[in-house]
């Protein structure tokens, strides 16, 4: 297709047309850089373990904003449940198609596009502008962004605010923001017991019967109430296996897999020591090995949200809610060297599905709320 004559719709579709399934980047990176250099970024590559990592910077002073996100996409499935190819960028109809249009490359575009502009008009504005990119956040996630935020602690670089540009949105651009995440920690809990003949379980030990009263009370515990930003704490069983397959052996073992997903009221360190009470409690023979790929981070009603909140206001006529809802972003990592960071972007229905798209009249309105969010922290009052 022939580029759209909107700039930030031009740059969208230019990056879903780039085949950059986790972790590859396919050339992302280098397109933003190319169009970052010219208004004076200096663009430093923090690549790690085959993953593409960017940090670029514009300035020297304080505050830094920063806006945070990815270029990789998740596989497309099966091709021919797509009504066009996921990667050649289509519109039909109002609608921009193709992987990634929502998640997240329209957020991608519309930053260089807002930067441009912003750059274009305030060229000696105050503090510092950044981008801070990875191939790395829809996979494993331990190349990508935690990787440079180690690089920038290691050097002593903070920021003062972070915009990550995830697809928050629900029904309309700019009806949610995103102004923290809970935790998640995962637990890989091995019950023993003694593998026997099912006609003589005096001989055998089923760890099946004996995990089972402590599974039942595990999931009727109240964790914590939650609070102002965070629901309770939940606590969910997502594998559950033992056994040969045949139905006359008792197994001797039981492996379960759980995940807790908390907020600021609980720790990790205090759900892993409840947990290990009760199962103690309950005199199972067991291991359990722990997994937290997140911790829990929130942003008050500081700056930030009031200056994005702001933007979406006069950009789009919507009061946004602020939720902390859904699954973990690279936030978790950025909130270790920020203090303030939100997520904001398209709506969300389509991500991760077949057809994946966006409203191309969204496209140019995010790229406008991003630069009056710019306007609000980085020009004198």
């Amino acid at each position: 297709m022939s580029l759209p004559d909107n700039p930030t719709l031009a740059l969208a579709c230019e990056l879903i047309a780039r085949s950059s399934v986790t972790p590859e980047d396919a050339g992302c990176l280098d397109l933003i850089a190319a169009r970052l250099a010219p208004l004076g970024f200096s663009c430093e590559r923090i690549d790690v373990g085959g993953v593409s990592n960017l940090w670029a910077r514009r300035g020297t002073a304080r505050p830094l904003i920063c806006f945070a996100g990815h270029t990789d996409v998740v596989p497309t499935g099966p091709l021919d449940a797509w009504q066009t190819p996921p990667f050649e960028p289509v519109i039909r109809d109002g609608v921009l198609y193709g992987r990634g249009a929502a998640d997240m490359k329209s957020s991608l575009a519309a930053f260089v596009t807002s930067i441009e502009r912003f750059v274009a008009e305030h060229p000696n504005h105050d503090g510092s502008i950044a981008l801070l990119l990875t191939s790395d956040e829809e996979g494993v996630a331990t190349c990508g962004t935690v990787k440079v935020v180690d690089a920038l602690a290691a050097r002593g670089e903070k920021l003062d605010y972070c915009v990550v540009g995830e697809p928050t949105s629900v029904k309309t651009l700019g009806d949610m923001i995103k102004n923290g995440r809970r935790g998640s920690l995962s637990g890989t809990l091995r019950v023993k017991g003694l593998q026997g003949h099912v006609a003589y379980p005096q001989l055998a030990r089923n760890p099946i019967h004996e995990v089972a009263p402590a599974l039942a009370e595990l999931t009727a515990i109240r964790w914590d109430e939650g609070n102002e930003f965070f629901p309770p704490t939940t606590w969910q069983v997502s594998n559950i296996h033992a056994g040969t397959g045949a139905n006359n052996v008792i197994p001797g073992v039981c492996e379960l897999l759980f995940n807790f997903r908390f907020g600021s009221v609980s720790s990790a360190e205090s759900l892993k020591a409840r947990t290990h009470e009760l199962l103690d409690r309950h005199q199972l023979d067991y291991e359990l090995d722990w997994h937290l790929s997140g911790k829990p981070f929130i942003t008050g009603r500081g700056k930030l949200v009031a200056a994005l909140s702001g933007a979406i206001r006069d950009t789009l006529g919507v009061e946004t809610e602020l939720s902390t809802t859904g699954g973990t972003s690279d936030g978790r990592f950025i909130a270790e060297i920020c203090a303030e960071v939100v997520e904001f972007g398209p709506v969300n229905a389509s991500i991760h599905k077949v057809n994946e798209h966006i409203a191309v009249d969204a496209v140019a309105p995010l790229s406008e709320v991003y630069e009056r969010t710019l306007r609000t922290l980085l020009l004198p009052a």
